[in-house]
């Protein structure tokens, strides 16, 4: 399968039979996705603008954005209901972290998660190959508790993303976040200059290997200045 990151929460998973996921896909807000992406399966974790913008992704798919466990074209999905911060839902509302099962790989978005995780909730996640996990803070978890979400689930591989993205020095990010350096510090990871990861079941690393991939989005400074306006 491949992994191919398009910035912000938003993945784009194909599996070996050319199924096609896409995570979170997001509005216009500095950066954007780029126009020709299709899909089959979107997922969303929670109905934020920078979360659910469904228009933004090409073809005939279907929007799965509860807990239920499904099975599409031979993906299964299921969720976990989780709070977007740290006061029960009282500031932020919920979040559904998604575990997917691709080519008998196991991939866990944990969208918007904005708090630690407790046993009940980390058993239900299981066995995990691929993490991807919230590192920016402020609206999500920051680096430390991202670093030791990754510790006690201890995914093959654990990817950053909504996390400040590199940008031309004079690019204005409308969002308070933080780049990925502290959590890729923290785990000993590093920067991948592509923005695909292609792996198979037999090809996952042992132990856990920290990666952050180069993003995929395209800048656009119009929809900076019209979110940092809101």
């Amino acid at each position: 399968m491949k992994i191919r990151y398009l910035g912000h929460s938003c993945f784009y998973l194909i599996s070996d039979s050319n199924i096609r996921l896409i995570t979170d896909p997001y509005s216009p807000m500095g950066i954007k996705i780029p126009d020709n992406i299709e899909a089959d399966i979107v997922i969303s974790s929670h109905d934020h603008y920078d979360h659910n913008y469904f228009k933004g992704i090409k073809g005939h798919y279907e929007i799965i954005k509860d807990v239920k466990p499904i099975d599409i074209k031979g993906i299964k999905i299921r969720g976990l209901e989780v709070f977007h911060d740290n006061e029960n839902g009282r500031k932020r509302g919920k979040n559904i972290i998604f575990i997917i099962d691709m080519d008998g790989i196991k991939i866990c978005h944990m969208g918007d998660l904005g708090h630690k995780l407790g046993k009940s909730q980390l058993d239900y996640i299981g066995e995990i190959d691929v993490l991807l996990i919230p590192v920016g803070g402020f609206f999500t978890i920051g680096p430390e508790d991202a670093a030791d979400i990754v510790r006690e689930i201890s995914p093959k591989i654990a990817i950053p993303m909504h996390f400040k993205p590199d940008l031309p020095s004079n690019a204005n990010f409308p969002l308070p976040i933080v780049t990925a350096d502290t959590f890729l510090t923290l785990l000993n990871g590093s920067k991948l200059e592509k923005d695909t990861l292609e792996i198979t079941k037999e090809t996952l690393p042992e132990p856990i290997k920290v990666i952050q991939l180069r993003s995929g989005a395209e800048w656009d400074e119009m929809s900076a200045n019209m979110i940092s306006r809101r």
